[in-house]
């Protein structure tokens, strides 16, 4: 059993969508190996993959590869998968999964000057959206691992991204198109089940694109201009 970290928090047609999203995705991640799978969404939102065959366990590492993977036990300094669940003045919390939040305080966001809320906004980070996290323990509080960290700063250093919750890869594709934009990107880059991020050309401006599209999409966008 692998518990993705990502979870699929909407409702209706969407999570019909998202569901049918996420085991068409399982499959292209397992497919060629020798096992079979069945995807269940918990209580807590996030993925259980159940996997079975002669390549089980070889199919459980891809998925985590993939995904990342949310765990039932953490070891002091260990390196992590949660959610943006909240954030306030004292910093982020993440979802980790099994009913536990871990609390990012402020000084171990590792992100520059300014609130975590100025944080959040300048690199785009829209609530749900899977980030990697060291443990604490031993009385030293929990922190960004330094590839999160360096993630999000890549992002301020190319050429401007609208990041968004709340849909696929292909809805928010479909959207860009909609919207007369496939011109004005690189790709829709996957960063969760349902969250995304529009990759930018050097002329497109991330703001404007945010503008343009945001009437078509029920969903948190955030741009990240370099």
């Amino acid at each position: 059993m692998v518990v993705l970290a990502s979870k699929l928090y909407v409702e209706g047609d969407a999570r019909s969508r998202a569901t049918d999203s996420l085991r068409s995705q399982v499959d292209n991640v397992v497919g060629d190996l020798d096992v079979s799978v069945d995807v269940e969404i918990r209580d807590d939102e996030f993925p259980e993959v159940t996997v079975e065959g002669a390549d089980a366990t070889a199919a459980r590492n891809a998925l985590a590869e993939e995904w990342g993977e949310v765990t039932p036990e953490f070891e002091a300094g260990g390196e992590y998968v949660g959610t943006l669940e909240s954030w306030d003045d004292e910093g982020f919390v993440l979802d980790a999964g099994f009913g536990r939040d871990v609390r990012i305080p402020s000084e171990e966001i590792g992100l520059g000057q300014g609130t975590p809320e100025q944080i959040r906004t300048r690199f785009g980070l829209v609530q749900h959206l899977p980030m990697r996290f060291v443990a604490g323990g031993d009385g030293e509080p929990a922190r960004l691992s330094d590839a999160e960290r360096d993630r999000l700063y890549d992002w301020t250093r190319g050429a401007g991204r609208v990041n968004v919750n709340s849909a696929t890869r292909a809805e928010t594709r479909a959207t860009v198109n909609r919207a007369g934009h496939a011109h004005d990107i690189v790709t829709v880059e996957r960063l969760g089940l349902l969250e995304q991020s529009i990759v930018c050309q050097e002329d497109t401006d991330p703001p404007g694109l945010l503008a343009s599209i945001g009437q078509y999409m029920p969903a948190e966008l955030l741009c990240v201009v370099p």
